[in-house]
Formats: structure tokens, sequence, C-alpha cells
């Protein structure tokens, strides 16, 4: 006699369970940026003055804080793949709870760390150690937190839902630039005293918050559906992703990496670059970003909900073509010297040329991978993504504005049109993937119809 399979249980989540889902992933995805990228806005304005000898050559000093700064985006991958690897075998909720501990104990060690005049070449040394860890935890948040408010909703509203879970990155930008930008306001020696450490140190009650929030949230239902299903391996995720999506992979990694080289150009590079050029103190230039990151944060949902409207492809194309257009203009308005011009470029950089093409990107990816490999795969392709844009984006662009060939900042638009029209084309090859779900239901039920 036959055996009966067993039912699979309900999954579909309540309005509830998904608001939760959202806010949580929101909440979460905010507090890691915050803690991540406050290393990014300190790296060119403290670290060189606190965490090298005062002996050395200052462009020295901040080329190795953009070191270091890389060395947080080198982890990432590896993060990602330990936590992916987790996360598709036994759920996306637990660890992003271990994430999000990790990333604030991490932040308030650097807010509580010696320099090296107290203690020597440890500093930078200690400062290396804990971005590795920081990279780390980013390495598997963001893939969680996309997927914890994607897989909570209707396919059909997954581009925005992910989007959300993007934000969290400019909104923790705002954080960071704001809160640090209030205390570059101190006078220098207290700035450099103490000032700089109350950013980090703040992180902690951020974490508290966002701890509470993802213990109450429901774990991911595509992931329940799946285990209950059987779906769910028991082998090595990371193996089966580079069989199973090569392709895919490859055009993940090289579409995330274009729009990702902004983020970190203006997030990192430009602030420090405008100061230097005496157009505008620090502390100004960090309300400038800060504004530009605040609108980010609804040009990123506009245009995910564009593509779910759309398909992600359309759309994606249509980011890559407006970044290679306003690209030359935007570095233009940075170097005019003009107070409402340079306020222009950080926003034509950051809520246009940026989020047009990373708007989409969260769903773009998700939709890539099958449930039970899909915490490994958006990792996988989206932190080398960020390696290839984000990481190298200070020193590719202190190195070419450094040319002797006289063009500046226009080397650096040079170097992002190259990396555009490489993405443009890795979106070209992809496949559609809104409505994935729902072609291969369909298709499945037409091919259980026939056999019958």
């Amino acid at each position: 006699m036959a055996q009966s399979t067993p039912a699979v249980p309900a999954t579909e989540p309540t309005q509830k369970d998904s608001r939760r889902a959202l806010v949580s992933s929101f909440l979460g995805s905010t507090v890691e940026y915050y803690d991540f990228l406050l290393y990014g806005a300190a790296a060119g304005l403290v670290f060189p003055l606190l965490f090298f000898p005062k002996t050395m050559d200052p462009t020295l000093g901040t080329t190795l804080s953009f070191v270091i700064l890389l060395a947080g985006y080198i982890s990432r991958p590896v993060g990602g793949i330990l936590f992916g690897h987790f996360g598709d075998k036994f759920g996306r909720k637990n660890m992003l709870f271990i994430t999000l501990m990790m990333m604030g104990m991490v932040s308030v060690c650097i807010g509580l760390m010696p320099t090296y005049a107290t203690i020597g070449i440890a500093a930078p040394l200690t400062l290396v150690f804990l971005r590795v860890i920081q990279g780390l935890a980013v390495g598997g948040e963001w893939a969680g937190a996309t997927l914890m408010a994607a897989e909570h909703v209707k396919e059909k509203n997954r581009g925005f839902a992910a989007s959300i879970a993007v934000t969290g990155g400019p909104t923790g930008s705002v954080l960071a630039t704001l809160v640090l930008g209030l205390f570059a306001g101190l006078p220098e020696d207290q700035f450099l005293a103490w000032g700089w450490r109350i950013p980090f140190l703040l992180s902690a009650a951020l974490v508290v918050i966002g701890l509470y929030m993802r213990y109450r949230v429901t774990e991911s239902p595509d992931f329940v559906k799946a285990q209950a299903a059987g779906e769910v391996h028991t082998g090595v995720p990371i193996l089966r992703v580079l069989k199973k999506y090569p392709l895919s992979s490859l055009y993940g990694i090289l579409a995330a990496a274009g729009p990702l080289f902004m983020q970190a150009l203006l997030a990192v590079f430009m602030v420090p670059y405008v100061v230097a050029t005496g157009a505008m103190d620090r502390q100004t230039a960090l309300m400038m970003l800060t504004f530009s990151s605040f609108l980010h944060i609804f040009a990123i949902p506009f245009f995910a909900w564009l593509s779910d409207r759309f398909g992600r492809r359309p759309v994606m194309l249509f980011g890559a073509g407006i970044s290679v257009v306003l690209v030359f203009p935007m570095f233009a308005l940075f170097n005019s010297g003009n107070f409402w011009m340079i306020a222009l470029a950080f926003i034509v950089g950051n809520p246009i040329i940026q989020a047009s093409m990373y708007g989409p990107i969260g769903a773009f990816l998700a939709e890539k991978f099958e449930t039970q490999d899909r915490y490994t795969g958006v990792s996988l392709t989206f932190q080398l993504g960020s390696v290839l844009g984000a990481g190298t984006a200070p020193l590719m662009a202190t190195w070419l504005v450094g040319l002797e060939n006289g063009h500046g900042t226009g080397n650096i638009a040079v170097y992002f049109i190259i990396l555009i029209a490489v993405a443009a084309l890795s979106v070209f090859l992809s496949k559609e993937t809104r409505g994935r779900a729902a072609r291969k239901a369909t298709a499945d039920a037409e091919r259980a119809a026939s056999a019958v």
C-alpha cells in the first residue's frame, strides 16, 4: 500500500507577518549599514590622523585607511557563503540575529579603541581585524534581510518588498553621516579626541531595537514550505550554486558592481575630495551627502516598484543609460566649487544614477535562485559584486584622479562607464526574473495535465 505524502503546512504569511518582516528587515539593515558605512565616512576624515604615525604622509595614511576599508569588503563574500550555508539549511531568521549582534559589538569596540599614539602598530592591526569581522557580518546580512522581506509577500510585489531591505543601506548612511556630521562641528581637537567615537558607541542602542524586531519576526514562508516539502538539502549550498547557476551568478556579480561603485564613491571618496578642494568644510559636505542619501531612501523603492510593473531588465537597462549620460555632468558639478552645484551633484549621483539601476537589484538577484539555494546565491553574487565595485572604489578613485594625464575626475567617469557597460550587458544577457515563480507553476500544471 502506497504511503501518503505528508501535507505541506500552510505557509501563506498574514498581513501582520509581512508587515513585521518588512519592518524588521529594514531596521536590521539600517543598523548593519549604519555600523559598516560609519567606518567609510570616518576613513577619509579621522583614521589617517589617529591610527597611523603622525610623521606619515597624509595621502599614504588615507590610502591605508581605504585599504582597511577594502579588507571589510573582501571578507563580505566569505561571510555571505558562511551565513548563506546555514541560512539555506536551517533558515533565515537565526542567521540575521547573529549578524546584527556581531555588527553592534564591532562598532562599540571601534568606538573604544586606543589610537596609534597609545598602542602603536597594534592600533591599525586591530582596526583591520574588526573591519574583517564587520565584513563577515554584512556579508550574511544583505541577502538574509532581502530574502526575509521578499519571501514574506506575494510574488507580484517582490521587487518593492526586497527594496525595503535594500533601503537600509542609504538609511544607515543617513544616520552615519548625520551623526558623524553633527560631531564634526566640534573644535578639531575635541572631535579627534572623543567626538568621532560617540557615533560608534551609539550603535549599541540601535542594535537593541533591531534585535527586538528580529526576535518577533516569523521564519520565511518560502523556506518553511521548501523544508516541509523535503527540498532543503543536506549538502553544501555553495557547490550547488556554482554547479547549477554559473552564468546566473556571473551576471549577478557584474550587474551589481557598477551601481555599487557609485555608492561607495559618493559615501567614502567624494566628501574628502570636495573638502580638499576648499569648496566647503567637512561638516557641510557630510550634510550634503546625508540629504542625498535621504532622497535615496525613496528613490530605491520607486525604481523597484517600476520593476514590479515593467520587469527587472527594462528598468535596470534604463538605469544604465541614465548613468552613462549623467556621470560627466555629475563630476562637472562636483568640480564647480559652487555650494549649490556640489549639492546637486550628490543628488544626481545617489537618488538618480545609483538608485536607477540599484533599486531592482534585490529582486533581480533573489529570483535567479531556487529557495533552497537562494541565501547562498544572493550572498555570493551581491558580495562579490560589492568587492569589485564598492570595495575598490576609494582606492581606484584615488589612483585615477591622481593620474598625470590631467583629466582628474574624468578618469573616474570613464572607469565608471566601463563598469556600467559591463553591468548592462550582464542584465541584457540575463533572463527576465519578474513572474518567474508564476510561470514555473503554470508550466508544472500544464505538464501534470498532459500526463493525465
